[in-house]
């Protein structure tokens, strides 16, 4: 079975899939984030993505076979028992019936699951969200209460156990439990072949403000055009910076009222000065421009970028 992706989600636990039983984790840190996505959203539909989950023994995996048609699988750990399953997204449909004689339905579709539910179910559920209370949907046959699955929908205290293993391009710098927000369809330039495109985001913490930002989308402006000045001045170098093997870079900006700067780097190492050059010229004024604008601060962040191949 096919079906659209959801979009970006906000911040949010892993969802599981323990035997008769579903539950998605919302981070409480966020709420901000999820009621924003919730008022863009269709009344009907409501999608959630979600990070990977490390402790589920299990996962939801869409391939495609040879046929070009996708199916899902099941990837688990060889000789043990599947107890928790992991998946990617949750999608909440209002649509069912309340004639259809169910409560709501669950199905697994490609590497998440869906949950069918009436309409006035969909409404106590996004007020729950709004209150951000716990809400639990009962799914299965309104006649058959014994044989009745659950779908938990709970809120969590801050899980910093995200991030694992990534490091900095610039210097090495460990981003576990760091912030981070993917980009779709970001800043990109293309030239000689060659693309730079901004894939990532990471909103670091300072000493001064041990929290971090309280919202990053609030600074997607300024990271887009950030963002934009820096994939057009290494637009013209992508070719040379591709065949030395700086294929992915990273950009830490720095705004205080003490401080504005910026590092650049790949591989761990400062880039060139040549190149720093150029950067300069298109990211002073901007990040200057940003430092103005700042209503709360310090703000340091840093985003990463990819050179890819252009496959015609």
């Amino acid at each position: 079975m096919s079906s659209p992706r959801p979009p970006p989600p906000p911040p949010s636990l892993p969802p599981s899939l323990p035997p008769g039983d579903g539950r998605l984790h919302l981070s409480s840190c966020c709420p901000r984030q999820l009621m924003k996505a919730m008022n863009k959203s269709n009344e009907h539909v409501l999608a959630m993505g979600a990070c990977f989950n490390d402790r589920a023994d299990s996962h939801l995996v869409c391939v495609q076979n040879d046929d070009g048609n996708y199916q899902t699988q099941a990837i688990s750990i060889h000789h043990q028992p599947r107890k928790v399953t992991g998946a990617c997204f949750f999608v909440f449909s209002g649509a069912l019936k309340a004639s259809s004689g169910y409560l709501a339905k669950t199905s697994i579709v490609e590497d998440g699951v869906m949950v069918q539910i009436t309409s006035d179910t969909m409404d106590a559920l996004r007020q729950a969200l709004r209150d951000m209370k716990d809400y639990t949907v009962a799914c299965g046959k309104a006649d058959q209460e014994e044989t009745r699955e659950h779908v938990h929908i709970q809120w969590t205290e801050d899980d910093h156990n995200f991030n694992k293993g990534v490091i900095s391009p610039i210097d090495g710098r460990s981003m576990e439990s760091v912030t981070s927000v993917k980009i779709f369809h970001g800043s990109e330039v293309k030239s000689n072949g060659k693309v730079i495109r901004w894939t990532e985001v990471f909103f670091l913490q300072s000493e001064d403000q041990p929290g971090g930002l309280s919202d990053p989308a609030d600074h997607s402006r300024l990271t887009e055009k950030v963002a934009r000045a820096f994939c057009a001045a290494l637009g013209p170098h992508l070719k040379l910076l591709k065949e030395d093997g700086m294929a992915k870079l990273g950009l830490r900006v720095t705004l205080d009222s003490d401080q504005v700067g910026y590092l650049a780097g790949s591989n761990g190492q400062p880039l060139l000065p040549h190149y720093l050059s150029h950067l300069d010229s298109a990211l002073i004024p901007v990040i200057h421009s940003g430092a103005c604008q700042l209503s709360e601060g310090p703000v340091v962040m840093e985003l990463v970028f990819y050179i890819l191949e252009i496959i015609s």
